[in-house]
């Protein structure tokens, strides 16, 4: 069950309406760095969660914060849209807005909702639930949701430096926070869960014996010009503890030549792609 309050999470104020920042929001609601995305992500992982519930109630109450973000964003889209014409005469009329529609916001505000926000991106394409990551893995969705929390908080600080508008940039600076928040939150679940040594590789329950373990631990460099960048991935202990990284250059193709042979027959293949058998 949810509850919800009349009230905004946190005051989202515009000094100056701007069509063309309306559609930038956009991104920060359906795009694939936006708000939907986490809050569904967080919704379902909360929904398939199991063992330690105290995991499952962090993600359903991120889940339900990140909804407040979408209604903040919404918010701004709808106050940034209130300078926009309604009819060809009246964009005419205010040539600066006029060049705002035509050369940069999205019509579909207009001619769609409004005057209000969608659940689309800044090119207009709907959010469709692709970059909705629930493995059901603790430690696959936590990684997944500090990355997530690491794109979104991009996207804010790069509209932040987009708009010059007061109110915005206040607005913003509160996501900009909870993003950084929200990847420490999802990252010190890790660390209290043992840290990368305790949680990786993951699954960490899958048994040794399933692993060809001879092939774990190499960095597998295929530049046949260069050797081996050196890094904390190509040499040292492995970050769980079991190995240690070392490097395999220009390797030899262990496989075999990926042959299919003839064709069968009814696979609408040409006669000499056929077996011998249905070719006599």
């Amino acid at each position: 069950m949810f509850h919800h309050s009349a009230k905004l999470q946190y005051p989202v104020k515009v000094d100056k309406p701007n069509p063309e920042f309306a559609m930038l929001l956009q991104q920060a609601i359906g795009g694939i760095e936006g708000e939907i995305r986490v809050a569904m992500q967080y919704f379902f992982q909360a929904m398939g969660a199991r063992g330690d519930d105290r995991i499952r109630d962090m993600l359903m109450s991120t889940a339900t914060e990140e909804l407040s973000h979408i209604e903040m964003l919404g918010h701004a889209v709808a106050l940034n849209l209130e300078g926009a014409p309604v009819s060809y005469q009246e964009a005419t009329a205010k040539d600066p807005i006029m060049n705002a529609i035509l050369g940069g916001a999205n019509p579909r505000h207009l001619l769609s909702s409004g005057l209000s926000a969608m659940p689309v991106n800044s090119n207009g394409v709907p959010f469709d639930m692709s970059h909705v990551y629930a493995t059901g893995n603790i430690g696959a969705d936590k990684l997944a949701n500090a990355t997530a929390e690491a794109g979104g908080r991009v996207l804010a600080s790069r509209l932040y430096n987009w708009t010059d508008d007061h109110g915005m940039k206040d607005f913003l600076s509160f996501l900009i926070a909870r993003d950084t928040y929200h990847q420490q939150q999802w990252l010190a679940v890790i660390e209290e869960l043992g840290g990368m040594q305790s949680q990786l590789p993951i699954p960490n329950s899958t048994p040794e014996e399933h692993e060809a373990m001879q092939h774990s631990y190499y960095y597998l460099n295929t530049l046949l010009d260069k050797e081996a960048p050196k890094g904390r991935w190509s040499e040292g202990p492995s970050l769980d503890g079991k190995s240690e990284y070392s490097v395999v250059n220009q390797p030899a193709p262990e496989g075999q030549e990926p042959t299919l042979g003839n064709a069968k027959p009814g696979s609408g293949a040409q006669k000499s792609k056929l077996n011998s058998k249905s070719n006599s």
